[in-house]
């Protein structure tokens, strides 16, 4: 009995049975193989893959030409992305919680290093937010106007809050290339009292030029029709050739060419409703979609509260260019210029203005869903919960 109680006693100390122990060890060996599992098949993507699913998901060729898209600040190469952070605006409190939620690559629609820097110090905001970026090995991607213009971006989001219609850009994107070369296509006729021959020999034998010809009928005479696609350089010495004969040069035409338009691609949307509602009722709509107390509105001479819109043209952001001359009912963007208002207001036209950023931020909540589709869930996608715009009202 006394044996017994001595047994017990051994099985009931600090350090626990020996049965109980290797429970424990087991225990904590299964921990460990699950962390080491989750670990190793945790998505990631390589900056460099990451880049180009973004770009497939809305090319950067959709964006104007005077902006800064694209990878503003990359870390050393080879780098890999597991967290994506989302934000409208990257401020130094925005860069704060991205570090802190161990982003790897920060996606800011406004690119936040917009005009060249000179120097990279701890003097101004800019400058630190790419000695943070840089010290920490996180990316800096701004997408900018190409997400503005983008069949899915910015302005059909903007849009969805207006209700039921139809839209279109303001301003159609071109394609990024053309199938058919040249700056400029050539065209003259050639009758059969001509030396078709020595004609075709000649243009051939110009660089930047290629030829193509087929019969037509004109002036009850056959003839043959000429058709150069050239460069701007080689138009030049086209028509110098052709300047050398009256009858030729006479029959010339030049068209210059022109990309193609993407449809649904472009900036601003001009949209037509479905069913025209009072003023009143639309800036409730705006409101609530953009979840906004405040919004304001400029009058159109002749309107009230209750007249109909039908059309609204909109723009996201700052939209005294894109807007200015479109017909519509209502101007919806972020901010405009007080003359433009003023010029909008004396043709009937109705303005509403939200704040720059109002106008957009709302759209990164669709854009963490999308993307988190387009790129198959490989990484952690997140919105920054202290991105805001700078104006309130007081």
């Amino acid at each position: 009995m006394g044996r017994t109680t001595s047994a017990r006693s051994v099985a009931t100390t600090p350090g626990g049975s020996a049965q109980h122990r290797k429970w424990r060890q087991g225990a904590r060996l299964g921990l460990l193989v699950h962390s080491l599992i989750s670990t190793s098949s945790r998505s990631f993507m390589d900056l460099k893959a990451l880049l180009s699913s973004l770009n497939d998901f809305a090319s950067l060729s959709f964006a104007e030409s005077w902006d800064n898209v694209g990878l503003l600040v990359e870390p050393s190469p080879p780098h890999t992305v597991n967290t994506l952070f989302l934000t409208n605006d990257l401020t130094e409190e925005v860069m704060e919680e991205a570090l802190q939620k161990k982003a790897d690559l920060i996606l800011s629609y406004h690119p936040p290093v917009f005009r060249p820097m000179k120097r990279i110090t701890w003097k101004t905001w800019k400058e630190r937010l790419v000695i943070k970026a840089l010290e920490n090995r996180v990316g800096i991607y701004s997408p900018h106007t190409a997400y503005d213009a983008a069949p899915q971006g910015v302005n059909s989001w903007l849009a969805k809050g207006l209700g039921a219609c139809t839209s279109r850009p303001i301003h159609p994107s071109k394609a990024a290339s053309c199938l058919t070369e040249g700056t400029h296509r050539v065209e003259f006729s050639v009758s059969h009292t001509q030396d078709l021959g020595k004609v075709i020999s000649a243009v051939k034998g110009i660089a930047g030029v290629s030829v193509t010809s087929f019969s037509v009928r004109t002036e009850d005479e056959d003839q043959t029709r000429i058709s150069l696609n050239c460069t701007q350089q080689a138009l030049m010495e086209v028509v110098a050739f052709l300047s050398q004969n009256t009858q030729l040069y006479q029959k010339t035409e030049i068209v210059s060419l022109e990309k193609p338009l993407l449809l649904h691609t472009g900036m601003g949307r001009l949209c037509t409703l479905e069913e025209s509602v009072s003023l009143a009722t639309m800036v409730e709509r705006i409101k609530r979609h953009l979840k906004l107390s405040h919004v304001r509105l400029a009058l159109g001479v002749g309107r009230t509260l209750e007249s109909q819109v039908k059309v609204v043209a909109l723009c996201a952001g700052s939209g005294s260019r894109v807007l200015q001359g479109a017909e519509a009912d209502l101007y919806l963007t972020g901010e405009m210029s007080h003359h433009d208002i003023l010029d909008a207001a004396s043709q009937g036209i109705n303005v509403i203005l939200c704040e720059h950023s109002n106008t957009e931020r709302g759209f990164l909540s669709d854009l963490r869903d999308m993307l988190g589709a387009h790129l198959e869930k490989k990484i952690n996608i997140i919105l920054s919960e202290t991105d805001r715009d700078p104006l309130h009202v007081v």
